[in-house]
């Protein structure tokens, strides 16, 4: 009886370090930083490449933290508390170097309708959920946005860049 609780522990330990010892889905990442900034890999707003699949980051057992980085916000730090790693994911400006960085205030970037990655920041964690403007805004203002969904209320939050809005959480 005490070999086959110790041989049942013993594999329990093999199968729980196992799997903190496999590598991070790269992918996962890629797909993170995508709905962080509404657009995909390669496009204009999101990621120039996907995440280097030479890397073999630890599995993140929390959920990743995502945050612009830098002064031109030109990427995006990708974190996982739990392994302690972080790495930099550098995002497209857009076309011709006019993309966001070159946005003047006061210029509408999201107009009514129109569907927006709304990205809710807090102390440790940030989400992104779908949604849709209800009003216009320019950079900087604070519109109504109607997150994704059946008869959901509407939300304010702050124009980022087009096609992105965010609330911070204190």
């Amino acid at each position: 009886m005490r070999h086959q609780f110790l041989g049942s522990l013993a594999a329990a330990l093999f199968a729980t370090s196992a799997v903190a010892a496999a590598p991070m889905d790269l992918s996962i990442i890629d797909r993170a930083v995508a709905d962080f900034t509404g657009a995909e890999v390669g496009q204009p707003g999101g990621a120039k490449l996907p995440v280097d699949r030479r890397l073999r980051l630890s599995h993140c057992q929390s959920p990743l933290d995502l945050q612009w980085f830098g002064r031109d916000q030109r990427s995006i730090q990708v974190a996982c508390p739990s392994a302690g790693w972080r790495i930099y994911v550098a995002v497209d400006g857009g076309a011709g170097g006019s993309g966001r960085f070159a946005q003047q205030y006061g210029e509408t970037l999201v107009k009514r309708g129109e569907n927006v990655s709304i990205l809710v920041r807090g102390s440790g964690f940030t989400l992104t959920r779908q949604g849709s403007a209800v009003e216009d805004g320019a950079q900087g203002e604070w519109i109504k946005v109607r997150a994704a969904g059946e008869k959901t209320e509407t939300l304010r939050a702050m124009v980022i860049r087009p096609g992105q809005v965010g609330i911070e959480l204190p």
